[in-house]
C-alpha cells in the first residue's frame, strides 16, 4: 500500500463564554492524513485516518497526548468546572453495599466507603463478625485494577476471582484459599467474556479466546472456548470442553446448582444461540444439543432432578418459561410452564422460587411462582422503577432485591419468600433530595407512526418557557432496556436546573423480540428517527430548545448520537458520543465486533446493506461546512470492546470539516476501557468534565452554588 503524508492546516474556533463574550482560539491538534482507499462492491471509499487505527504506535500515543492537552485546556478555562466535580465528589461521598450472599460458612457482600475507587468484599462468619476478605483498591497502585468476577467453590473453602487491568476485557483468575486467603496454584491468564462456574470442589469452567497476533486491545478474536480448570494443575494442561471443532464467536458454560449438569451456551452474534447439555453425574457422557441454530434466545432457568426449566423467545418474543425432561430436552418436547405473556419476561430463582420479573412500558412489575407453576403473589414494590435481584441458592430463606428510579438511590429489600413481605435491608444515605424532584412517563410519536415511551425527570415547579438546559439520553440497541435507575451525575444535573429524558427507542428490549428487531439491520434508521422525534418531542413541549439541548449515549448510543447529530446538526447544541460505535464499515474487524452483525449487518454481506450503513455511518456522513454542535467525545485507551481508533477517527473527521464556533474535542481517559471497573475518581472528574462542557455551550455563565 503506497502511503501519502499530506500536510493539514490548523483548524480553530472562537469560543464565546457566557456574557462577558470572551474570545478563546482553540487550535486543534495536527492529524495527518494518508493515502489509503478501501473498496465495497466497486465503490472506493478513502479512509485518511487509518493510522490511527494503530493503538500500538507511537504516534498515534502523541496524537492522544496532543488532543488531550487540548480538551484539558480547554476544560480549564469553564469557571465552574470544579464546584460542579467537588459537588459530585460530596454526594458521591455515601455508604455503597451490595446485596448479601452465602457461601460455606461466610456471608460475603460488596462495600464502598464512598470514594473508594473499587468496592471492597467483606464477609461475616457465623457469629456476625466482619472482615476485610479482598481489597481491589490494592490490585494496582492507581486503582485501575478491578474485580471483574467472583465465584466459591459448592463447600466455599476456596474462592475463583477475576481481575481486569485499565477496564479491559482481557480477565486474569485468581483462586485462593477461603480461610487462609493464600494463592492457590498460578493464575490463570489470558481470560475473556468469561464466567466462573464451579464443579463440586474439583475445578471450574470458564471460557476464553486464543491470544490474538498483534495489539490484544484491538486485534479480532473470532474463537471462544469453553475450558476446565481442575484445581492444582496448570492452565497449559486445561481441557477443551467445546470449541476446538466447533467455530463459536461466543461460548459460555455453567454448572446446575446440584452439580449434576453442565449447560453449554454457544453463539456466533448478540442475538440468538445453540444450547447444549452434559450429564455431570455420568462419566465420559456426551455433549448432547437442546437447541440448535442460532434464531432464539435460549437458555436453562434452573433444574429439579431431571426436570428443566428453560427461557426462550421460541414462538414467544416477549419470551416464557418451558419445561422438559433431560432425557429429551428438544424443542418438540416442551410444556409451556409460564407462558408468553403481553409484558417481557426476565425470571430468575431463589429460595425454591421462581420469580418472574415482567416489564411494562420500561416499569418492573414481579410475580412469585411456586415450581409447579402456581402463582403465588405480586410482590408489592415502593413505586414505578427498576426491581432487579430476586436470585439465590434453593437453600436460601430469605431474597434481596435492588429498587430504584431516576429520583431514587437504590436501595436493598430483604424478602421473606414464605410471608411475601419486604423490609428495607440497606438505603443509601445521599446529599440529595428526592422530595423536590419528579419522574413523568410519555408517550411520542416517530417519524412511521411508532408509540416511544419516555421518561423525563426534572425538579419540582419546572418553567416550560424552551430554556431548560437538558440532556437527552438514548441506546436503541442489543435487545438491552432502559430502565429507571439512579445516577449521581444525572442527580447533580437536575440539582442545577437541569431536565433529564431517557427515550425507550427500538432496538432496545422494552417491547420483546419484535421491538428489539424493528431497529436493527435495514431498520436501523428507525432507531434514530426514534431518537430525533425524542427531540423535536421535549422542544415543542417546551421543556427546552436547540440552544439548551445536549444528547448522550455511550457504545451503541454512541452510534445513536454520531447519526443523529451528522443528520440533524440543527436540533441540538451539544452532542456527548461516549465509546462510540462510529466507523460502521469496519466495525466487524476490531475484537469481538462480528458478534454485532444481528443489529447492523456489515459492509461485506450485500451491496445493499453496505449502501445502507454507509447511509448513517457516523464517520462517513461529516461533510465540510456544516456548522455541528459543540462535541466532547470521550472514549478510554484500552477500550477493547469498541476500539477507541471509532472515536479518534471521527474526532479527526469533525475538526477538519467543523464549521462555525462550536468545538469539536475529545477526552481520551488513560488506563481506562469500555467503562466496566473504572475508578471513581475517574469517573467522577469525566462526570464533571461532561455536564461542565454542556452547560458552557449552552450559554450558561454560573451554576446554583
Amino acid at each position: 500500500m503506497r502511503i501519502t503524508v499530506i500536510t493539514m492546516a490548523l483548524s480553530s474556533t472562537m469560543i464565546m463564554s457566557g456574557q462577558t463574550k470572551q474570545m478563546t482560539q482553540i487550535k486543534y491538534p495536527e492529524t495527518k492524513k494518508i493515502s489509503h482507499t478501501d473498496i465495497y462492491f466497486s465503490e472506493k471509499v478513502a479512509d485518511p485516518y487509518r493510522w490511527l487505527e494503530d493503538d500500538m504506535s507511537a504516534e498515534t500515543a502523541e496524537w492522544v497526548k496532543a488532543q488531550n492537552e487540548v480538551t484539558f485546556d480547554y476544560l480549564s478555562t469553564i469557571p465552574y468546572r470544579d464546584q460542579i466535580r467537588n459537588r459530585m465528589e460530596k454526594v458521591w461521598n455515601y455508604e455503597r453495599i451490595s446485596a448479601p450472599f452465602k457461601e460455606g460458612k461466610y456471608t460475603y457482600y460488596l462495600k464502598n466507603d464512598g470514594l473508594q475507587n473499587q468496592s471492597v468484599v467483606y464477609r461475616k462468619d457465623e457469629t456476625g463478625k466482619e472482615e476485610l476478605f479482598l481489597d481491589p483498591n490494592k490490585f494496582s497502585a492507581d486503582g485501575t485494577t478491578s474485580l471483574a468476577g467472583f465465584s466459591a467453590s459448592k463447600d466455599g473453602s476456596m474462592i475463583a476471582y477475576s481481575t481486569s487491568a485499565a477496564g479491559s476485557d482481557w480477565n486474569t483468575i485468581y483462586v485462593i484459599n477461603a480461610e487462609t486467603k493464600k494463592q492457590i496454584g498460578d493464575p490463570i491468564k489470558d481470560v475473556k467474556f468469561s464466567g466462573i462456574s464451579w464443579f463440586r470442589n474439583d475445578g471450574f469452567y470458564y471460557s476464553s479466546y486464543a491470544k490474538p497476533d498483534g495489539s490484544e486491545l484491538s486485534a479480532k478474536t473470532d474463537q471462544h472456548k469453553l475450558y476446565y480448570h481442575q484445581i492444582g494443575k496448570k492452565q497449559s494442561e486445561d481441557k477443551v470442553i467445546f470449541g476446538e471443532t466447533e467455530k463459536r464467536r461466543y461460548v459460555g458454560g455453567n454448572v446446575s446448582e446440584d452439580g449434576r449438569y453442565l449447560f453449554i451456551s454457544a453463539a456466533n452474534a448478540t442475538s440468538g444461540n445453540e444450547l447444549y447439555i452434559k450429564d455431570l453425574s455420568v462419566p465420559n457422557s456426551k455433549i448432547m444439543p437442546i437447541m440448535t441454530g442460532f434464531e432464539y434466545d435460549v437458555d436453562v432457568l434452573d433444574n429439579e432432578g431431571t426436570k428443566l426449566y428453560i427461557l426462550t423467545n421460541f414462538k414467544a418474543p416477549n419470551r416464557k418459561v418451558i419445561t422438559v425432561d433431560a432425557a429429551a430436552p428438544q424443542p418438540g418436547n416442551w410444556k409451556d410452564f409460564i407462558p408468553e405473556g403481553e409484558n417481557v419476561l426476565s425470571p430468575s430463582t431463589g429460595a425454591g422460587y421462581i420469580f418472574a420479573n415482567y416489564m411494562k412500558d420500561a416499569i418492573s412489575m414481579v410475580r412469585q411462582f411456586d415450581y409447579n407453576g402456581k402463582l403465588v403473589r405480586e410482590i408489592e414494590l415502593p413505586g414505578p422503577g427498576t426491581a432487579s435481584g430476586f436470585g439465590g441458592k434453593r437453600k436460601d430463606t430469605t431474597i434481596y432485591y435492588t429498587f430504584s428510579n431516576y429520583v431514587t438511590p437504590g436501595t436493598i429489600f430483604s424478602l421473606d419468600p414464605i410471608k411475601g413481605a419486604s423490609a428495607v435491608y440497606a438505603r443509601p444515605k445521599v446529599d440529595f433530595n428526592s422530595e423536590e424532584f419528579e419522574s413523568k412517563q410519555v408517550f411520542y410519536t416517530s417519524k412511521d407512526g411508532e408509540r416511544i415511551p419516555m421518561i423525563i425527570t426534572y425538579k419540582k415547579g419546572l418553567k416550560l418557557d424552551g430554556k431548560n438546559p437538558t440532556i437527552l439520553y438514548g441506546y436503541g440497541g442489543f435487545n438491552i432496556s432502559l430502565t429507571p435507575s439512579f445516577s449521581v451525575s444525572n442527580a447533580i444535573w437536575m440539582e442545577m436546573g437541569g431536565v433529564y429524558a431517557v427515550a425507550n427507542l427500538r432496538g432496545g428490549g422494552e417491547y420483546g423480540k419484535k421491538w428489539h428487531n424493528a431497529g436493527t439491520k435495514m431498520q436501523k434508521q428507525n432507531v434514530f428517527n426514534d431518537f430525533i422525534a425524542a427531540a423535536e418531542y421535549l422542544t415543542a413541549e417546551g421543556y427546552t430548545s436547540s440552544d439548551y439541548l445536549a444528547i448522550r449515549g455511550g457504545s451503541n448510543g454512541g452510534l445513536l448520537v454520531g447519526a443523529v447529530m451528522t443528520q440533524r446538526p440543527d436540533l441540538m447544541k451539544v452532542a456527548l458520543p461516549a465509546v462510540g460505535v462510529l466507523d460502521m464499515l469496519r466495525y466487524h474487524s476490531f475484537t469481538a465486533g462480528a458478534g454485532w452483525a444481528y443489529d447492523y449487518g456489515t459492509s461485506e454481506e450485500s451491496k445493499e446493506m453496505y449502501e445502507y450503513i454507509k447511509g448513517y455511518s457516523p464517520l462517513h456522513n461529516v461533510k465540510a461546512g456544516v456548522a455541528y454542535p459543540a462535541t466532547l467525545i470521550t472514549t478510554g485507551d484500552h477500550d477493547d470492546r469498541v476500539v477507541p481508533a471509532h472515536s479518534f477517527k471521527f474526532a479527526a473527521e469533525l475538526q477538519s470539516k467543523q464549521s462555525g464556533t462550536n468545538p469539536v474535542l475529545i477526552r481520551i481517559e488513560t488506563n481506562a476501557g469500555h467503562g466496566a471497573g473504572k475508578p471513581v475518581s475517574k469517573t467522577i472528574q469525566e462526570a464533571a468534565d461532561i455536564l461542565a462542557f454542556s452547560l458552557y455551550n449552552m450559554g450558561i455563565d454560573a451554576v446554583p452554588q
